[in-house]
């Protein structure tokens, strides 16, 4: 009993010895990476590139480097000058990638943190170079063409180090107190320029109306006049008569006049026969 206990016993360390030997051999790579192979005895890192799945490696001899090449954001920050020295703070958001097929020479140039060591640099390095084209205004009325101009000299140094940028556009774009002061005072002044064209346009179309009305008034007083020499005292008679109509109708439609019809039939007594209207306002 005690020597099957005993040779159960060798299987199971026999067994585990296996198993741990069999799962140091191997490794993962999962959904979204890729690894290079550093080996010690076929000098350093191997050119093949290990695509998602289990791979075999020699323990002691073999160490795999797991890269992550899923497309990833960053923002870069930068501090620079314009054409006509004004100073802007800028951020430069990048969608980018390493390169699969070149992960070897990235890990041997510039090992894991190589995001950490290129993209802040060349990021600085091409929005100085790139905004120094353009002064401020040109900035802001330009914003495609800058941005479209950044991101193609991103690429193009990019590629240097073995990195791919799927997309890279401006997110920030600020300037110094003193040119926002000044923006906003040529904003005031531009306002009042065109309120004062409003104003001499408006003085302009009054005059005119001014004159027009006037030129009708003499054109309507020359008419009266040839009338009047024609008929006589008929028109003034005729005006009388119109003007009369058109006060009666308003004393008619006012609910503050009341009128009183002499019913008295004779001349004689307060008001000598005539009718009256009163006013009744407060």
């Amino acid at each position: 009993m005690q020597a099957a206990l005993s040779r159960l016993s060798r299987l199971s360390v026999v067994g585990a010895t296996g198993v741990f030997t069999v799962s140091q051999c191997l490794y993962n790579v999962d959904g979204g990476e890729r690894a290079v192979m550093f080996d010690q005895l076929r000098g350093g890192v191997r050119p093949d590139v290990s695509g998602e799945g289990t791979h075999f490696l020699i323990p002691g001899i073999q160490r795999p480097i797991i890269f992550d090449v899923r497309t990833k954001p960053r923002e870069i920050p930068s501090v620079t000058g314009t054409k006509d020295l004004q100073m802007v703070n800028i951020k430069l958001r990048v969608l980018w990638r390493p390169m699969i097929d070149e992960l070897p020479k990235l890990y041997r140039e510039l090992g894991t943190d190589f995001d950490e060591r290129v993209l802040p640099s060349i990021g600085n390095e091409v929005l100085k170079s790139v905004v120094a084209q353009y002064n401020a205004e040109e900035l802001l009325s330009k914003r495609a063409e800058v941005s479209a101009r950044i991101k193609s000299e991103m690429i193009k140094r990019a590629k240097t180090f073995h990195l791919e940028f799927d997309d890279v556009a401006i997110t920030h774009l600020t300037f110094g107190r003193e040119f926002m002061n000044a923006i906003e005072a040529k904003q005031v002044a531009s306002q009042e320029a065109e309120r004062q064209q409003w104003v001499v346009k408006r003085a302009e179309q009054e005059r005119m109306a001014v004159v027009t009305r006037a030129e009708g008034e003499a054109e309507a007083a020359s008419i009266i006049t040839k009338a009047m020499e024609k008929t006589g005292n008929a028109i003034v008679e005729v005006r009388r008569i119109d003007a009369a109509k058109e006060i009666t109708g308003k004393l008619a439609n006012s609910r503050n006049v009341v009128y009183l019809p002499n019913t008295s039939g004779s001349g004689n007594g307060i008001g000598g026969g005539a009718n009256l209207l009163l006013g009744l306002d407060k």
